[in-house]
């Protein structure tokens, strides 16, 4: 006859064991799902947490790439002619300047009078939060702070893919260029460079890197997601997304010492794309890379200028004559808030 206290000692006994082998289980599943969300998180580099931001509060502006920037030309390739006079005919092998059997045309001399240069271009996304001022310490020269107004523009780009090549088709033999054709790519890198434009006095502020102020731009915005300044921004890759909710790659751009007195003017963004416009051919022919210029004006003075409140766009005027002198200082014939333009 078995006794109760051993039949009660084996039921605990098995009691244990069962609640041993379901918290195993439990953990085992634990573990398998943190390594699975670890390596989706991995493969998918736009999981990045951010705040979202209430309607009106990031300007976005459109990639616009344009079919004719994919071609440059007819050009005269006159430093290549210059550089090898062999090729041109002439002298005493031939006096009337002509070929033996081949048409002139299909000479190299010739060839290198009318070329056409192609090539692919790009067009990122950007974004941008309104432009703002923040005072905080910088570091001087000497190792020493010193305390400083900070302009600032925190910005995100995209990466929407829609990128424009020429697109050759045989013909007898022959490529062809008449049609233009849309490519996409898995990520993209941007090198970009911010200039604040006065446009009455014509000065020009490059952005600074000051590390010590990213933090505090960061918490103040309400970035939530990686903040670089643009140079670091340049080490990462942007991942091509036609999401609306996309995350992106969030930058910021700092400038010191800019004139109190400033009250029209422009941010341009260079290296959203690599467009660029160039007159003839050579190191002398002059070169412009395309850029995106943000109108900004600021109705305010020097005294207590972190109040002051920067408005995105040119003013308006019922004064026609005050409104044609606005926008002589842009640049521009009527009220724009932004442009791409060549400089």
């Amino acid at each position: 006859m078995v006794s109760g206290r051993f039949i009660l000692s084996t039921a605990i006994c098995s009691a244990v064991l069962l609640f041993c082998c379901c918290a195993d289980a439990t953990s085992q599943d634990s573990a398998t799902e943190a390594a699975a969300k670890q390596s989706s998180a991995e493969n998918d580099p736009t999981t990045e947490e951010q705040t979202e931001f209430a309607p009106g509060v990031l300007t976005v502006v459109p990639p616009a790439p344009k079919p004719d920037e994919t071609t440059d030309g007819p050009l005269a390739l006159q430093t290549f002619l210059d550089g090898h006079p062999e090729i041109i005919w002439g002298g005493e092998s031939h006096p009337d300047g002509m070929p033996h059997f081949d048409p002139r045309s299909r000479m190299l001399a010739e060839m290198a009078e009318e070329v056409f240069l192609r090539r692919e271009i790009y067009c990122l996304e950007f974004s941008f939060k309104p432009l703002r001022q923040i005072l905080t310490d910088v570091p001087r020269p000497d190792g020493r702070m010193q305390r400083k107004l900070v302009w600032y523009m925190v910005f995100r780009i995209r990466y929407r893919g829609g990128d424009l090549r020429p697109a050759a088709d045989e013909v007898g033999g022959k490529d062809v260029y008449e049609r233009i054709e849309s490519v996409s790519y898995q990520s993209r890198r941007v090198f970009p460079m911010l200039v604040l434009n006065n446009r009455i006095s014509g000065n020009r502020y490059t952005d600074r890197i000051l590390p010590t102020v990213k933090q505090k731009i960061a918490i103040r915005e309400q970035i939530t997601a990686p903040l670089y300044n643009t140079v670091e921004i340049s080490r990462v890759e942007i991942p091509k997304s036609s999401d609306t909710a996309a995350p992106g790659v969030w930058g910021v751009a700092t400038w010191e010492d800019v004139d109190p007195d400033l009250d029209f003017f422009s941010v341009d963004v260079f290296g959203l794309t690599n467009a660029f416009e160039q007159d003839g051919e050579g190191a002398d022919a002059p070169y412009r890379k395309k850029a995106l210029q943000l109108n900004f004006f600021r109705p305010g003075d020097k005294i207590q200028q972190i109040k002051d409140t920067i408005r995105f766009g040119v003013p308006a005027y019922e004064n026609k004559k005050e409104q044609d002198y606005v926008l002589q200082q842009y640049g521009i014939e009527k009220r724009l808030d932004y442009r791409w333009i060549f400089r």
